[in-house]
Formats: C-alpha cells, structure tokens, sequence
C-alpha cells in the first residue's frame, strides 16, 4: 500500500510493479497528443515509456529534450516513445512550449498526464522511499506483442543515458531475431553468444562448428 498526496489530499492506494516478461498494463489516458488507449495506440511495434519526476525541473528538462533529439533513432529500429508524470495536461503543454524556446528542441512523442497516478500505479513507478508525490525515472520496453522485455529504474537525481537505452533494445531485438543472447557490453556488430547445447550432437556440432568458443556451453559467432 502507498500513501500519496493527489490534489492535497491523501490517500493510499496499492500499487503493483510489473516485471520483465509480464504483459503491459493496458489504459486509457490524457497526452498531449489527445487520448489515447495504450495497446491500440501500440499496435504492433516496440515501445519505450518512461516517467520523469516533475514538469519544469531541470535534470528531467534534459532527458525529454535528449529522448526528442533523438526521436528518429527510436523510429529506425521500430521503437515509439511515450513519456509520463503525475503532473496536469496543461502543465505538459506549457512545458513542452518553454522547451522549444529555451532548448530549440520541439517534443513530438506524446506525453500522458497522470495525475490520478493511474498509469503510475499499474507501473510501480512511485517508490515512496525516494519520494510519495512523484514518478522515479522508469523506464519500460515494451515490445510488439505488449510484453515488458526490459526495465531500467533511475533514481530523482540522476539522468537516464539514451545510449544505454538504445544498447538495450538493439539487444533485444537482435536476440529474438536471431535466437541468440548478448554478452556483457554488447554492442551492435559485436558477436553474440550461442545458446548453450542441450544435447550430445548439438555438443559435437559446437565443437566443429564456425564459433569462438571458451568451451562447450561458451561459444561466440558474428552475425
């Protein structure tokens, strides 16, 4: 259970926290692109959403200009992005407006108004420890069939790295298509790891295989 403070007034409400290979709380929500009904507006490509603290603060001004910077990079490998905070439309808008004039930098992912907390509930993403009023910096990757593949939890002050965000969903994408896994560091162009064998043959067919291998449940091969 959590106690928070909506509109001035308390109250305690219970919130879940999804994990990796749950299906994605479904809602319907107010953006600043009008409402939308999360799975449909998903469809059937990759998603990236994630919560900032609070509209008109500096560290989350930076990540939702860098996130828009970007936008195109997101877009190249299937990904729509979403962003979220238990502020008020109105708030979203004009922060929007004061990021175009002071950063040159125009917000074109839409970004949900949750000031019921709805949609932060059904993510886990108020962590009273941290804070009872705001959003953490979460941040879900959802993929074409609505499955949370990963999560990346931020604390208040400190920015996420975008970079790291694009590592991991190249990753992702890279392992299911090619039904392989990705080592510490991995990076696009980088060899992937092979599945470890789980019989007799597929040993044999390891050790005369094309790999790099460490040993037989440890082999390595480009893509």
């Amino acid at each position: 259970m959590t106690t928070l403070a909506i509109n001035g007034q308390a109250q305690t409400q219970t919130q879940t926290l999804p994990r990796i290979g749950d299906k994605a709380p479904d809602f319907t929500a107010n953006t600043t692109q009008g409402e939308i009904k999360f799975h449909e507006w998903l469809g059937a490509d990759w998603a990236v959403l994630f919560s900032h603290p609070a509209d008109f603060t500096p560290v989350c001004s930076t990540e939702l200009t860098e996130f828009a910077k970007r936008s195109d990079e997101f877009k190249k490998r299937g990904a729509k992005l979403i962003g979220i905070s238990i502020d008020s439309i109105h708030s979203h808008l004009a922060w929007i407006q004061n990021l175009s004039k002071i950063m040159g930098v125009k917000i074109s992912y839409p970004m949900i108004a949750d000031l019921t907390t709805n949609v932060a509930q059904k993510y886990g993403m108020i962590h009273p420890g941290e804070s009872s009023t705001v959003t953490v910096r979460a941040l879900f990757i959802i993929d074409p069939k609505h499955v949370i593949r990963g999560i990346i939890y931020y604390p208040l002050n400190v920015g996420r790295n975008v970079d790291e965000v694009f590592r991991l969903l190249d990753a992702l994408q890279t392992a299911d298509k090619n039904g392989v896994a990705c080592p510490v560091n991995w990076k696009p162009g980088d060899k992937v790891i092979v599945p470890p064998p789980k019989t007799e043959a597929e040993v044999e067919e390891r050790l005369k295989g094309p790999y790099e291998r460490l040993d037989f449940y440890l082999a390595k091969k480009s893509i």
